[in-house]
């Protein structure tokens, strides 16, 4: 299990995802999809949106915590329109660090750091959503975030 280093070595630090991050991005990737009970994701989609980040097109994007060349943690983001604002909305898909990385703030700054992306983008709303058995994260997002006590129904089609 990677060790976060101390305070001594380099900072944390939040970047755009880069094609060099593959595979330290995939193992990441997995583990998220494993702690939502995806253990055997498709390879199909992963592999378009790890596309998707990479193309300049898309309204997807990828942020990375890393310190000392290891990535800790990726945050995914997208931006789209509303009906009940002007400018677009930034909803914050996915989140999530290596467990050696958790309480040590990496989850802060890569939500402070979509913030801000969001910000200079003109968005005036940033949002997402996590499963209520979620205690830990949602301690973080507490802190962040107002609960809209909006609750997600979908329908797979």
């Amino acid at each position: 299990m990677p060790q976060l280093s101390e305070a001594t070595a380099k900072p944390v630090t939040v970047r755009f995802i880069e094609q060099r991050d593959r595979a330290q991005w995939q193992t990441m990737w997995d583990g998220y999809n494993a702690f939502y009970g995806r253990p055997n994701f498709s390879m199909e989609i992963t592999e378009t949106t790890w596309s998707r980040f990479l193309d300049p097109a898309e309204p997807v994007y990828a942020l990375v915590a890393e310190q000392s060349d290891q990535l800790l943690g990726l945050t995914h983001y997208l931006f789209h329109r509303s009906t009940t604002l002007i400018n677009p909305s930034c909803y914050l898909q996915d989140l999530f660090t290596i467990e050696a990385a958790r309480g040590h703030g990496v989850g802060r700054a890569l939500i402070e750091a979509v913030r801000d992306q969001a910000t200079i983008a003109g968005a005036a709303r940033l949002y997402w959503q996590t499963h209520e058995t979620n205690h830990t994260a949602m301690k973080l997002y507490d802190q962040l975030a107002e609960r809209t006590g909006f609750l997600v129904y979908r329908v797979p089609l």
